[in-house]
């Protein structure tokens, strides 16, 4: 079994971490530098940089702001929000990231996917997808979540898998910020049904979540973000839980 990864999630409104309940009544987690600089000492495997207003607002991700966290850091950093074109990547590597998300952008041209990952490698490449249930399906949203599509998730999955992406982020819009566990059903229907590999997110409370995400969900990742901005579980701690139920993580 390959080592599972505990990922935190860096939520970025305005220069500052955020976070919220379902994508809405975000309030203020700290300053993203310091907080990045605290979870490569602690141990985390990887860090994801999400600036969520970047595709609402029309704009490009911050620059100025990846180049200081990829500074602060010795881990593989991952950034997305407003990413639309091979100029976009290559601006975003040139500036310290390791790998790029893509969602609405995909979304709305599932080929730039494809050229993506011919352009820079597939391992270069995430998309990701947000997903809600509603009218009996899941359902892929776009633009921070706030619009909904046509897509059903694990057929949108399974293409983006196709067209060349690396790994998929799995966010469940139902289950983030609630502490009520991973989406557990959907997360394990994709890491099933695609070849690379997924990234679960929205949810987390407990430690006893990241073990059944790794489990019955099948995920390969687990990120969160609120319970370890506010110290709520320290990712030294949940590595050696889950080290005792013998699932395999990097120290």
């Amino acid at each position: 079994m390959l080592t599972k990864r505990i990922i935190p999630c860096l939520d970025i409104k305005d220069g500052r971490t955020v976070k919220g309940t379902n994508f809405v009544n975000l309030k203020d987690a700290g300053d993203p530098v310091e907080l990045a600089r605290i979870y490569a000492g602690e141990g985390a495997d990887e860090l994801v940089f999400l600036d969520i207003t970047a595709t609402v607002e029309n704009r490009k991700t911050l620059l100025h702001l990846v180049d200081r966290v990829a500074h602060a850091i010795n881990i593989p950093f991952t950034v997305g929000g407003g990413i639309g074109s091979v100029a976009d990547v290559s601006d975003l590597l040139q500036a310290g990231a390791d790998k790029i998300s893509v969602n609405s952008s995909a979304v709305r041209n599932p080929e730039l996917v494809a050229g993506l990952s011919q352009e820079f490698g597939s391992q270069c490449i995430v998309v990701a997808i947000d997903t809600r249930y509603t009218y009996g399906q899941h359902r892929v949203h776009t633009h921070g979540g706030r619009k909904a599509t046509e897509l059903e998730t694990v057929a949108w999955a399974q293409r983006v898998n196709e067209l060349g992406a690396g790994e998929i982020l799995l966010t469940s819009m139902d289950a983030d910020g609630t502490k009520n566990g991973f989406a557990l059903e959907i997360t394990s229907r994709i890491s099933q049904s695609v070849s690379i590999p997924v990234i679960a997110s929205g949810g987390a409370g407990t430690m006893e979540h990241f073990y059944d995400v790794f489990t019955t969900g099948h995920a390969d990742a687990a990120l969160a973000a609120s319970i370890f901005h506010f110290k709520e579980i320290a990712i030294p701690d949940l590595k050696s839980y889950l080290l005792k139920k013998n699932l395999p993580v990097r120290f």
